[in-house]
């Protein structure tokens, strides 16, 4: 045999044993007539220890880094213990050895603090998979997965499996397309998600469904994004929202616990998804700091349930506010000493092209009581004290202000907080805080088309108080300019995001599962009923044989995996990620083809200049 041992096993109950151990070699140390090996595997790593007796037979086969080498000898316990390692209490003793394999030069050194940049580890990945820091991202990754399906199993969901190659239907971001060769000119799609097959299934009587899925979109990519991703896809008949927030919430909490050994025991905060926009600027708030924003100003349509306080700002001839659409003020705890350096350099932060705004007014509140800022010369003390009080600011702290267009200033105080959070050590990688945001709008308005587009999905239902005004109603806005007031541009979505320090990690909703009602939803979305027929006329039927209320929730795997291993990027967590370009340089891919399969296809290319 290759190995009766691996080499993370042996300890000092062990010593006197004789063992086989195969695996990498990780370092080599001679010293004087003795040589010392690190050997590695998936486990971990032994010391082998090689005597003089063996070195005519080292001088004719000499090891080096990354040989794949199998050892025989005795487990004896170290003199010099390592308590870094769990083996390192013993060393074994090597009696023969066997080079089952050599290896080139590695092109970076296989261990945590590598000298391999990014593009070179990525073309290298079968070597980057060998280093500890990528192994234990994967069996985190393995740990939330298991953990996943043992709860879902307790749970009596079923695990099936649904088609990879579909009918290309929108939703939301570009498809995947595959030609078919048997049916010439027609093309399958990959799934942006199961979405429309899990419902199916709900028809179907499977009433408590999941996978852990591929699904795939052709977006530009980031830190957090791939062409091809995994999602907890779960859907459940019979429910109503609550049931779905407590089976999920539950779902994370045994995650949290399976994982990272966290009992998260308090009740998950809720939000809607108008306080979560007022309050920091975006709908997957970070909760697990405060420096929440003041809407000093904001167009009335904007947040309509908010008290109107722009008389803090107003009266006082300083343009910069009174031109200004929206006005929004962030209290900075205890940093009421920022210098003018540090002044300047927030508000050359804020101007860059990412966050877009023009300037940065600033007022201290000073320890004494007094207040400093930016704009003495228009507001006096009194203006500014009611300012800080609405801010929620104390004595000691920082106002930072910034005043333009309603959508970019409201992401700029949502970037800026963030960035101040992170920039005060508010935003541990080891604490958690999980999030539900809930009552988001149904519709948003698309201006270039004049028509609504569907916040989430075409098959998210209206709140079932809402059901009835979307009936009722023509979808069609006569008058873009007030489109405001349409009945539509109130309708809720019976949906729910769940969001863990500040992303996004689910989202889902109560599903439509009437066909008058869902083809109300796409006709609202600009859908004829030739162009309903053509797409969804296989889920529009199939609403016509029984279909029972249902809902579900799809997580973001890889998102959640990294949030858990305290990474920014969701790649450290994929065994075989895509590069920002969307290629795989490990094997080269994507990479043309050749004509016989252009021809197979019926297919021509023609590459616009």
């Amino acid at each position: 045999m290759f190995r009766t041992h691996t080499c993370g096993e042996l300890r000092l109950s062990d010593v006197n044993k004789t063992t086989t151990l195969s695996g990498w070699v990780q370092t080599i140390r001679k010293f004087g007539s003795m040589t010392f090996v690190d050997l590695r595997d998936r486990y971990g790593i032994t010391q082998l220890i090689f005597s003089e007796s063996l070195n005519d037979k080292l001088e004719a086969n000499p090891l080096g880094r990354e040989f794949v080498l199998q050892v025989k000898g005795s487990v004896n316990e170290r003199s010099n213990k390592n308590n870094n390692i769990p083996t390192g209490d013993i060393e074994i003793t090597v009696t023969d050895f066997i080079i089952l394999n050599k290896s080139l030069t590695p092109p970076f050194t296989i261990q945590d603090d590598t000298d391999g940049g990014d593009d070179i580890r990525m073309k290298y990945r079968f070597l980057d998979l060998r280093r500890q820091a990528v192994k234990k991202n994967l069996e985190l990754r393995y740990a939330v997965s298991r953990s996943s399906r043992n709860y879902l199993h307790e749970q009596n969901f079923m695990d099936i499996e649904t088609p990879f190659l579909i009918k290309s239907t929108p939703e939301g971001a570009r498809d995947f397309v595959v030609p078919s060769r048997m049916n010439p000119g027609q093309f399958y799609a990959l799934p942006q998600s199961p979405q429309t097959f899990k419902q199916l299934l709900m028809v179907s009587g499977y009433d408590r469904y999941y996978q852990i899925v591929k699904c795939f979109r052709d977006e530009d990519l980031r830190a957090d994004r791939q062409p091809e991703f995994t999602q907890i896809d779960c859907e459940m008949a019979f429910v109503e929202q609550e049931d779905i927030l407590q089976m999920f919430e539950n779902l994370i909490k045994r995650i949290f616990k399976d994982v990272k050994n966290i009992d998260y025991t308090h009740q998950i905060e809720r939000m809607t998804w108008e306080h979560a926009m007022w309050v920091y600027g975006n709908d997957k708030p970070d909760i697990r700091f405060g420096m929440q924003l003041c809407n000093l100003k904001f167009p009335a349509h904007t947040f309509p349930s908010q008290k109107d306080i722009s008389s803090l700002i107003s009266g006082v001839d300083f343009k910069v506010f009174e031109e200004a659409e929206t006005v929004i003020s962030i209290a900075i705890p205890g940093c009421c000493e920022y210098t003018r350096k540090q002044t300047d350099e927030l508000t050359e932060w804020v101007k860059r092209p990412q966050i877009g705004m023009k300037g940065l007014v600033y007022i201290k509140c000073n320890t004494d009581g007094t207040f400093k800022s930016s704009v003495d010369k228009f507001y006096t003390e009194d203006k500014l004290k009611a300012i800080a009080d609405a801010t929620n600011a104390r004595a000691g702290d920082i106002i930072l202000v910034l005043a333009g267009a309603e959508e970019k200033t409201r992401k700029a105080g949502s970037e800026l907080r963030l960035y101040l959070g992170q920039q005060l050590g508010l935003r541990k990688v080891d604490e958690f805080k999980l999030l539900w945001v809930l009552d988001f709008p149904l519709f948003e308005y698309a201006e270039e088309d004049n028509r609504w587009v569907a916040r989430h999905h075409p098959f998210t239902s209206p709140k079932p108080s809402d059901i009835e005004i979307m009936i009722n109603n023509n979808p069609v806005i006569d008058n873009p300019s007030e489109y405001l007031k349409h009945p539509y541009a109130n309708i809720k979505a019976n949906a729910y995001d769940m969001v863990l320090n500040g992303n996004e990690i689910g989202g889902g909703s109560i599903r439509i599962f009437q066909k008058e009602l869902q083809q109300k939803m796409f006709a609202a979305l600009g859908m004829d009923d030739q162009e309903q027929k053509h797409k969804f006329g296989f889920l529009l039927g199939a609403f016509e044989y029984g279909a029972p209320p249902h809902g579900g929730i799809a997580f973001g795997f890889d998102r959640l995996c990294a949030i858990l291993g305290g990474s920014e990027s969701i790649r450290d967590f994929i065994a075989f990620p895509k590069n920002n370009s969307g290629r795989d340089v490990m094997i080269d891919s994507p990479s043309s083809i050749d004509d016989k399969q252009f021809d197979e296809l019926q297919i021509k290319l023609d590459l616009k200049a």
